[in-house]
């Protein structure tokens, strides 16, 4: 448990730093960092200050809500206050939440729950005389907000009159929602201020506060901005009913919403939107679960901020704040060394995350980061973990561990074999000149099981590294000749994952040219060049006895890239490794051209965004194998942009250039 002098010190940090970020987030319409990162700060505190609740104050961050009302708009008093929801990141977080609800009421809660989706929009306060829409307010401070009437009245999504069926509707009535974006209508707004040479916004949350908070309501009624409520005034039994009467008063509410008859159907309700998360067109970041019964609801009472009877359960962050505990250095397969922070263990898209890379020193240098640093670290899908921000303010004395005073520095040999470290002029690299150094060896090992090269499933570094400890393996081509026998000697390994373990590797003996190629590791080589080796020799054969000049003739392949491969097939170590495989029954299927299959010969195609029911490695395994080519970037030559959900800067590129986009539907309709 943290000390309460060190609690202290570390929430003053935080308040101010949260502070400065929910201003510039809700007050300038500025994302200065993700909003999964602000929230992993506010974690954090909240933590702290329920370690030590004497140390909360009334300026406290988890105390209040929203920031002030903007002084162009009239000010408006709610008819009652606007609460927040605090967060919970865990099952066993929901599961605190609701005995502490449970503890106010003084009794189990026996009822059921109502399950929202928690949009990523800006909360709205509608006030409706006689059925007629009178008023439209911000959350502001959560007492007064900011009178966006004349705006609001531009969504058509929110009725200007109510529906007066059934209920009848009272002579007013207050409801509350959500006001947001689609992702679809963000990117072509943000499309539009692009070529016009205007600033883009960051994402549609911003840009929805930024146009509810035009002064000119054409403005607002140019962007397509949508709806849902999840409040009502008036008096109903449970939370479901009040959706009904929503419903049945014309005022949409999001139609996933169920009611759940357990935590156990609140948890499947959860998981189910966390895989769909990415199906749907606009931003939602987790769920909202309340206590359904209304008089259950609103006697568990409040605290600070929040009630006691709902909270916002967040889907695994795919950023978070931690701190950087030591900065040290990995050796990869070609020698060049890699900074990787050692992080403070935190939870990123579901997974415990301890490391991330910090590429190499100019990285470091343009972070600014040191040792005992609070940054925001982020992952998306596989890709290795990267430091996105440092928080310099977060710094305290030098005396402590967050000091951020300690700078990394290259160490000047190499960490695992001690040898000479050298930097190439003109390149950023360090490396280390040791060709035998086993950190090289090790991750060339790595790199040949890896999906990419000869995908060898369930050959990992763990059963890397016991290999090479056991002196079992001494290079690549080795792991083709290890028994069950081998295997059986080591720790973990039974009779049967050790045979599932040899006939993993043996049933990857056959290999086309291209992968083979990439799996060789060659420095410069990726899998483009790989592809592009393989079309222009066809066989393993030809190209061990290509010459300098003739790579230098192959497309995309400049002198550094050519020379690197020359050198590596002259040496006679590589030479023997090659033998080695090929005597060990390694079987590489020639490139072969099939005409009648080479749909798309001579097409360059580029991915962007997430694809949903085919992996990009497969996509683009699909084209080369059709006869077309795969590209990092868009330029005049590229036929054909696949544009996946949350497509980058690609897709812009594409439209600028008048570069065919094509959906992930259109693309498999191609390949078929």
């Amino acid at each position: 448990m943290t000390s309460k002098e060190d609690a202290q010190k570390r929430i003053e940090k935080l308040k101010t730093a949260i502070n400065k970020y929910r201003y510039a987030y809700h007050v300038l319409d500025k994302s200065l960092i993700s909003d999964e990162a602000l929230d992993s700060l506010k974690k954090e505190l909240f933590d702290l200050e329920q370690q030590y609740p004497d140390l909360i104050t009334p300026d406290s961050p988890t105390q209040r809500v929203g920031g002030k009302p903007l002084k162009e708009f009239v000010k408006v008093r709610h008819y009652e206050r606007m609460l927040s929801l605090n967060d919970a990141f865990s099952e066993d977080d929901t599961n605190d939440w609701l005995r502490r609800a449970e503890s106010q009421l003084g009794h189990k809660y026996a009822g059921t729950f109502y399950c929202d989706l928690k949009m990523d929009g800006l909360a709205i306060e509608l006030r409706y005389k006689k059925g007629v829409l009178a008023e439209a307010s911000t959350r502001g401070n959560g007492e007064i907000g900011e009178d966006v009437t004349l705006n609001i009245r531009t969504i058509e999504a929110i009725p200007l009159s109510l529906r007066n069926e059934n209920p009848k509707v009272p002579e007013e009535v207050i409801a509350r929602g959500e006001v947001f974006l689609t992702k679809s209508e963000f990117n072509r707004i943000n499309r539009e201020l692009k070529k016009g040479g205007l600033k883009t916004y960051a994402n549609p949350r911003n840009l929805a506060a930024g146009s509810i908070r035009q002064l000119d309501p054409k403005i607002t009624a140019s962007r397509k901005l949508s709806f849902y409520a999840y409040g009502l005034s008036g008096n109903f039994e449970t939370l479901a009913e009040k959706y009904d009467a929503l419903r049945a008063f014309g005022l949409p509410v999001n139609p996933y919403g169920r009611v759940a008859k357990s935590l156990i159907e609140v948890f499947e309700f959860y998981h189910e939107w966390e895989e769909k998360r990415d199906k749907l067109d606009y931003e939602f970041d987790g769920t909202v679960i309340s206590i359904n019964d209304l008089a259950e609801y609103q006697n568990a009472g409040v605290v600070g901020k929040a009630p006691r009877g709902g909270m916002a359960f967040k889907f695994a962050p795919r950023e978070s704040e931690t701190v950087v505990e030591d900065i040290i250095v990995q050796v990869g397969r070609t020698g060049v060394l890699t900074p990787i922070a050692v992080l403070r263990p935190v939870q990123i898209g579901g997974t415990t995350v301890s490391r991330a890379t910090l590429h190499n020193l100019d990285e470091v240098k343009r972070l600014g980061v040191k040792i005992g640093d609070t940054v925001i670290v982020g992952r998306a899908g596989d890709v290795i973990p990267d430091i996105i921000k440092v928080l310099p303010e977060l710094r305290t004395g030098p005396d402590t561990l967050s000091s951020g005073k300690k700078e990394f520095k290259m160490p000047a040999k190499c960490p695992v074999c001690g040898s000479k470290i050298e930097k190439n002029e003109g390149q950023v690299a360090y490396k280390c000149v040791n060709k035998d150094c086993p950190a090289q060896k090790r991750e060339a090992i790595y790199h040949l099981a890896s999906r990419k090269a000869f995908d060898i499933e369930g050959i990992g570094p763990k059963i890397i590294g016991q290999l090479m400890e056991a002196g079992l393996i001494r290079d690549a081509a080795d792991l083709f000749a290890v028994t069950k026998e081998d295997l059986l000697n080591l720790e973990r390994f039974a009779e049967k994952s050790a045979q599932n373990a040899v006939d993993s590797i043996q049933s990857k003996k056959r290999v086309a040219l291209p992968k083979f190629i990439y799996a060789l590791g060659i420095e410069h080589v990726g899998e483009e060049t790989s592809v592009a080796l393989a079309r222009h020799f066809g066989s393993l054969k030809k190209l061990r006895e290509t010459a300098r000049e003739d790579l230098e003739k192959i497309p995309d392949i400049g002198p550094i890239v050519a020379d690197s491969i020359y050198r590596w097939l002259q040496k006679p170590y590589h030479q023997r490794l090659v033998d080695k495989f090929i005597n060990l029954g390694i079987r590489v299927v020639d490139e072969k051209i099939i005409v009648l299959l080479q749909k798309l010969t001579g097409k360059t195609f580029v991915f962007t965004g997430g694809l949903e029911n085919i992996a990009r490695d497969e996509a683009k395994d699909r084209v080369r194998a059709l006869g077309g080519d795969v590209s990092s970037s868009v330029s005049k030559e590229t036929d054909y942009v696949v544009a996946g959900s949350k497509p980058g800067s690609k897709y812009d590129e594409a439209e600028r250039l008048g570069v065919k986009i094509i959906s992930e539907q259109e693309f498999k309709k191609l390949i078929s």
